[in-house]
């Protein structure tokens, strides 16, 4: 009896279908992922003696110097802010706003995002200053 000889191959591995794979996992991550937009506004706050540190939790709405309100990093109008803030204030614990506002708008302006701010059912509503030092 006659016994063939084994061949001895080594077989490569391919690895293209991997390399297909972790591309096609990588755009799905990618498009999936939200990225977080930080707010850009240049905002030059007002001073005060009293100045102290708000939470974390407060609902924050933002006057820049254009007089745009913004609330959630997007921009309402002022009619609008009321019932924005009702809807955010209904899941919201604190029931404290803090509006940010820059020095050049006017007063008339920042009244009236307050007083819309106390109307939407809001407890306690602070205007940001920054610690006047001397």
């Amino acid at each position: 009896m006659r016994f063939r000889p084994r061949k001895q191959s080594i077989d490569n591995i391919d690895v293209s279908p991997l390399i297909d794979m972790v591309f096609i996992l990588l755009i799905f991550f990618m498009v999936t992922t939200t990225f977080v937009k930080d707010m850009k506004l240049d905002l030059n706050r007002p001073s005060a003696a009293s100045a102290s540190k708000a939470s974390s939790k407060v609902i924050r709405v933002y006057i820049d110097n254009t007089n745009e309100i913004y609330i959630d990093n997007q921009p309402v109008k002022l009619w609008v802010v009321q019932s924005k803030l009702r809807d955010l204030l209904r899941v919201n614990s604190e029931k404290a706003v803090l509006v940010i506002s820059d020095t050049s708008i006017p007063v008339e302006r920042l009244i009236d995002v307050v007083d819309e701010c106390r109307m939407s059912g809001a407890q306690d509503v602070a205007v940001s200053t920054t610690k006047e030092m001397g």
